[in-house]
């Protein structure tokens, strides 16, 4: 085998290691990049402890959370409100569930405060099975036989859509008013729409509802 041949071969093998290498480099950082994707969580429980500016929270399904407010972290209290607080333009989110003729009935309908900007959309919703979220401005409200139909207008896309969602006695209808982290005492029950999850596993939280005077926010 003469000097080139064997030059060839060497560069060829170091080549390959390289190629390998590299490879698994880009798999490790794709892992990485997957797993700081990943979806933020959302959370319905109960405050068990406070310390500082995190808030231990157990979880409906028994989980024990680490809820890291931020400095500036938005606290608000879920209150109790009527049908008649909800006019032609307040902007509300209604978790409804399917009837069998196809129509949607209202779980609970929170509206939101003034001049809140509010994601305008229909989807899937994990109150319970098969439940949606509607959220957007009310068009109209009109009496039914059994409670009062709902017009919610959204956005799909650029495309204005709407939904026709009937409020019966059962429903649950609440708002909010502003409160402070001192608020999130022991016992009390939080929702939390969507937290990153950080690096530590603990959950990075803008924004947390409570609900006053021992109520639990229905959304």
């Amino acid at each position: 085998m003469n000097k080139m041949t064997a030059s060839k071969m060497t560069m060829s093998k170091m080549t390959r290691r390289m190629f390998g290498a590299s490879s698994f480099a880009l798999i490790l950082a794709g892992s990485a990049s997957f797993a700081q994707q990943s979806p933020p969580v959302r959370v319905r429980g109960t405050v068990e402890g406070v310390e500082g500016d995190v808030v231990t929270v157990k979880s409906r399904d028994g989980a024990e959370l680490k809820l890291k407010l931020k400095d500036n972290a938005t606290v608000r209290a879920v209150i109790p409100a009527k049908l008649t607080d909800i006019k032609a333009g307040t902007a509300v989110g209604v978790t409804s569930a399917p009837q069998a003729d196809g129509s949607l009935s209202a779980i609970e309908v929170h509206i939101f405060p003034a001049n809140q900007n509010v994601n305008q959309a229909h989807f899937a919703w994990d109150l319970m099975p098969n439940t949606f979220m509607t959220n957007g401005p009310v068009q109209t409200s009109v009496a039914a036989v059994d409670g009062q139909v709902l017009t919610v207008q959204y956005k799909t896309g650029d495309k204005v859509e709407e939904k026709q969602i009937k409020v019966t006695p059962k429903t649950t209808i609440v708002g909010y008013e502003p409160a402070t982290k001192a608020d999130l005492k022991p016992g009390v029950k939080v929702f939390v729409a969507a937290a990153p999850k950080l690096p530590d596993g603990s959950l990075d939280v803008a924004n947390i509802s409570y609900g006053k005077d021992g109520m639990t926010p229905p959304m």
